[in-house]
């Protein structure tokens, strides 16, 4: 790397760990009912929506309730975005007359955002309109974080409360999360991007003459859709002239803002954040990556204060950051290496194809690593672009549980599921009963440790393989072998791991992928939140044990160290195969 890019690395890195403490304690605060700065503007308000809802804040759910009312609040949100899609074209604010949405890309599209995956078969500025952009998409942005958010403070309280089976109230979690620190810093936030040149407007898309014209050789397709071939069987085409283009408008800022901040990633446009209008300057996209971490790396400080113990927070925060700068180091390094195909025919240099070069190397490797690690899906560069070795770091990082940073709530909950487990094993190892933060874990965290870790990549691998056999699934790939394993396998693990990006090269919007596609992006998310609330209610009923000379202590380095080695073999043994017949075989082809 330069200079200029090893500053900028650096600043942001300092710019985000100074931002996690003060976030961090004042997310503890909201969530433990204490007063904040926003207090006197929102608790009167707060308690309107608690009284025209018929909701009272004082009652406490038992897991299986909280779990009920996350399900049931979830259905719902999954009933009227799925009509809104359905019934697009009747709706206001659609000056480009869209129209709606087929039942299995609707299907597709309302889990996707109600999941806070926001897998997007579809291109945004042909196929939605403004309307289902914000009444639709925005809204599911907050509320499918704010989900995420209160089911780790779930959690936490299952750690730090003893023998009951109380753990919350998941209308008042939600509310809280979404008015107190979603809201507000999406305001401040979608502002900044306007300044920047984010465009929020509800203007018809502009056609504007080209400075000079284009042509291009246009496929001649019959009335099915099918191209037309001549006798010899090759396709025939017309020469199309190109004198005007058509220029997308729409609230885009506001969607931006809590797309990055809620670790959702669905672009307004299909270019996503790689899109000028999305994403314009250096300033923005700096603010973009941060928005990105801000929250999931918080959340740590938020555990550590609410458990009365912040290394505990910090020990889980190192883990974090540490393979997420090993991730973009490697990353950065392969992509700046160059493509050894590229360089026999006299092309020398990066692999600079797919990149956003105005942000620089550095910058688009960290948006890079920055939303596979996290269930944000956002991208600013094209991932099938990379080489074989930097495109398998995205991947991996999302097939080990998008627990770098993670997503808002699901990461750090499933970086705690990992916790478990390693005292668990660590207990094993030294023929103790193993306890983490004063519980003792036993048979019934087991399991719901593993429920939450590994349903995720049994769906991966069982919905890749019978795509690998599926013809219309075959056809989708644009490209044949270890990358179009590659391709699908990274749309699955997307899907499943509710992250939404994808490896592109793939045609997703068939009812293959759009119906198995619903169905990974489901599992993923609420067999994981589930056990999470299960382990957190047994865990709330269990007396609290002090440490002994034989407690493991898990604030430390070598208990930092030791989860990191659980995670990185946990996703080792199970993905390795589909790893070395994709990028790995790929980037072996390639050098030879």
């Amino acid at each position: 790397m330069n200079p200029y890019e090893w500053a900028e690395t650096i600043f942001f890195f300092m710019v985000l760990l100074a931002l996690i403490r003060p976030l961090g304690a004042y997310m503890a605060r909201v969530y433990q009912g204490e007063r904040t700065v926003l207090s006197p503007i929102l608790v009167p308000f707060e308690k309107f929506l608690y009284r025209i809802c018929g909701i009272d804040g004082n009652d406490e759910m038992n897991w299986k309730r909280y779990a009920w009312a996350m399900i049931l609040f979830n259905l719902m949100l999954f009933l009227a975005l799925f009509a809104i899609l359905m019934s697009q074209h009747l709706l206001p604010l659609n000056p480009q007359r869209l129209p709606a949405f087929s039942w299995p890309l609707a299907l597709n599209t309302a889990i996707s955002f109600v999941t806070n995956t926001n897998w997007q078969a579809y291109s945004g500025e042909t196929a939605v309109s403004y309307f289902t952009q914000m009444a639709g998409l925005t809204v599911h942005n907050f509320v499918s974080a704010s989900t995420g958010m209160a089911i780790v403070i779930a959690l936490i309280r299952g750690f730090t409360r003893r023998k009951t089976s109380m753990l919350g109230n998941f209308w008042v979690d939600v509310t809280r999360g979404t008015l107190y620190i979603l809201l507000p810093i999406s305001l401040v936030a979608a502002l900044v991007l306007v300044s920047q040149g984010v465009i929020q407007n509800f203007g018809p898309y502009r056609t504007v003459p080209l400075v000079q014209s284009t042509s291009y050789d246009k496929p001649r397709l019959d009335g099915k859709g099918n191209p037309v071939k001549d006798a010899k069987g090759n396709p025939i085409t017309d020469n199309v002239k190109v004198k005007e283009v058509t220029i997308p408008m729409g609230p885009a800022a506001s969607q931006e803002a809590i797309k990055e901040l809620g670790t959702n990633g669905g672009g307004f446009f299909n270019a996503n954040s790689a899109h000028p209008y999305e994403n314009p300057t250096p300033v923005s996209h700096f603010l973009e990556v941060l928005l990105i971490l801000l929250i999931p790396g918080s959340l740590t400080y938020t555990f550590g204060i609410m458990v009365g113990n912040t290394r505990q927070g910090w020990a889980l925060l190192s883990v974090m950051l540490l393979v997420l700068i090993v991730s973009f180091g490697i990353l950065q390094s392969v992509e700046t290496s160059g493509n050894p195909m590229l360089a026999k025919l006299g092309v020398a240099g990066s692999n600079l194809e797919g990149k956003e070069t105005r942000f620089s190397m550095a910058g688009t490797s960290l948006f890079e690593v920055a939303t596979t690690g996290t269930s944000c899906g956002a991208v600013a560069a094209m991932h099938d672009s990379l080489t074989p070795l930097g495109g398998m770091i995205p991947l991996s990082l999302i097939l080990l549980g998008e627990i770098i940073f993670g997503g808002v709530g699901s990461g750090l909950y499933t970086m705690l599921a990992f916790a478990v487990v390693a005292v668990f094993v660590a207990g094993l190892m030294i023929g103790r009963t193993p306890e983490y933060l004063g519980k003792k874990i036993e048979v019934l965290e087991m399991w719901m440790s593993i429920l939450t870790i590994l349903p995720a990549g049994i769906v991966v691998l069982v919905l890749s393989g019978i795509a690998m056999v599926t013809p219309s699934a075959v056809a989708s790939m644009a490209n044949p072998g270890a990358h179009g394993l590659s391709e699908i396998v990274y749309a699955f693990a997307s899907m499943a791991n509710n992250n939404g990006s994808a490896f592109a090269g793939l045609n997703a919007n068939i009812n293959f992928y759009n119906i198995l596609g619903s169905i990974s992006m489901a599992i993923g998310r609420y067999v994981p939140a589930v056990a999470i609330l299960a382990m957190a209610g047994s865990l709330a009923g269990k007396k609290y044990v002090p440490p002994s000379l034989g407690t493991l202590p898990t604030d430390r380095a070598p208990f930092a160290i030791w989860l990191m080695l659980v995670i990185l073999i946990v996703g080792a043994l199970t993905f390795f195969p589909a790893l070395s017949l994709g990028p790995i075989v790929e980037q072996l082809m390639m050098a030879r």
